[in-house]
């Protein structure tokens, strides 16, 4: 009863964590439009950077992570990760009132590594701190914390922010002048600075706060062994000796990459058909309010209706489903469609990373870190998606980037998590 308690406790905190970095990643969206317009970039590749910077840490910062969390703990790694993570947004914070678009970069760069270390940590800790078959339920219900939170930052910084966007780029557009137009931009830009100072203060009190915090260690290397009770990993020399965890990283880099296609790239998907940017700053959230449905769904069905398996499977077909009636359709109604792979990818991190870690034992926290190192996908299939839209159409692009995504994912789903056991 008492181990009950304890568990408890820890999903609550661990889902103000997902909360933590489901606001802060989340935010990425409206912050294309926002660069663009700050910075006067002429291009959405180059304000598509934003997307490059942040989940670029994470394949740089994953490993490094790992190490830390093994001198220091999930404890204490975590209260690390939210101090770093401060200092990124107040280097963004900092450097977007003076409109250095490079630094605001550095700045991202930042927040990713502290995400970096904070989802490594977390991530296995909630996977291993129950049955690891029913570890995507205790995942859908942070996940439902990560997205509740997705769905309202857009909103606040819509609404603080980019409020009246488009009246803005017609005045910079009719400024006679270079003076007029910086001017202009420069108290645009300066809206940032305020939001960005606060999450960084609330970064550090929950960085304090999970030291003082009662939530208890973990060892993955006794936790996270083979549902026989036989630790398998002490036969194993090295991660390449898990061929269902390799296989699973590759799962990863395609499911962020589609996942950051469907909610931060939604609004570039939606100017393409001439929709106004006082639209578009907010269909990132139309994206997470699907996926906190999806993940609704997963916290009832799994594993009592649906096996982690099968429910990847699902979402794998959904998302195919859903990217051919986008290209098939236009306008809202394909934006819709867009929309609805949120539904299609909200399963997916849930049931891929148990599956992908299931059995390492004490290579657990490596294992983490290469998992970790896909959500790079992030970084660069969006990024390829905004230079080929340039030359091409962009429901086509989008289409042709995202069936490959889903169809590795369908894959994995059905014969890569087995592969090696």
């Amino acid at each position: 009863m008492q181990q009950k308690e304890s568990n408890r406790s820890a999903i609550i905190i661990i889902g103000i964590l997902f909360f933590v970095f489901g606001f802060v990643t989340w935010l990425n969206g409206p912050l294309i439009t926002y660069v663009k317009l700050a910075f006067e970039l002429d291009t959405d590749s180059k304000a598509f950077l934003v997307t490059t910077a942040f989940y670029m840490a994470y394949f740089f910062l994953a490993l490094p992570s790992s190490w830390v969390l093994e001198k220091t703990g999930m404890k204490k790694g975590m209260a690390m990760a939210l101090f770093v993570m401060a200092i990124g947004t107040f280097l963004f914070g900092q450097f977007a009132t003076h409109r250095n678009y490079s630094m605001c970069l550095v700045g991202l760069f930042v927040i990713g590594s502290g995400l970096s270390l904070l989802q490594i940590a977390s991530n296995p800790y909630i996977s291993i701190i129950g049955p690891i078959e029913s570890a995507a339920q205790r995942i859908s219900i942070v996940g439902i914390c990560n997205k509740v939170a997705g769905i309202t930052s857009p909103i606040i910084l819509s609404a603080f922010v980019l409020k009246g966007i488009s009246g803005l780029e017609g005045k910079v557009k009719a400024a006679t002048d270079p003076q007029s137009k910086d001017a202009i931009l420069n108290e645009f830009a300066a809206k940032i600075y305020t939001p960005y100072i606060i999450m960084s203060a609330v970064l550090v009190a929950l960085g304090f706060w999970i030291m003082k915090s009662a939530l208890p260690e973990v060892k993955s290397s006794e936790a996270n062994v083979q549902p026989t009770g036989t630790d398998l990993s002490k036969e194993k020399t090295s991660l390449f000796q898990f061929p269902h965890l390799l296989l699973g990283s590759i799962c990863i880099f395609f499911y962020v990459g589609a996942e950051v296609m469907a909610g931060d790239a939604i609004g570039t998907y939606g100017k393409g058909f001439g929709i106004s940017t006082d639209y578009t700053k907010y269909f990132t959230s139309f994206t997470l309010g699907a996926m906190l449905l999806g993940y609704v769904i997963g916290l009832f069905t799994i594993p009592k209706y649906l096996s982690q398996k099968l429910a990847l499977k699902i979402s794998a077909i959904l998302g195919i489903v859903f990217t051919i009636t986008a290209y098939l359709s236009t306008g809202y109604l394909s934006v819709g469609f867009v929309a609805a792979l949120g539904l299609a990818n909200a399963l997916m991190w849930p049931a891929i990373f148990p599956l992908a870690i299931s059995g390492l034992g004490k290579f657990t926290e490596k294992g983490s870190a290469l998992l970790i190192m896909g959500i790079a996908g992030g970084a660069i299939i969006p990024k390829i998606f905004a230079g080929l839209k340039e030359e091409y159409n962009f429901q086509m692009v989008f289409c042709a980037l995202m069936i490959p995504c889903y169809m590795y994912i369908l894959y994995y789903s059905i014969k890569g998590y087995k592969a090696g056991k």
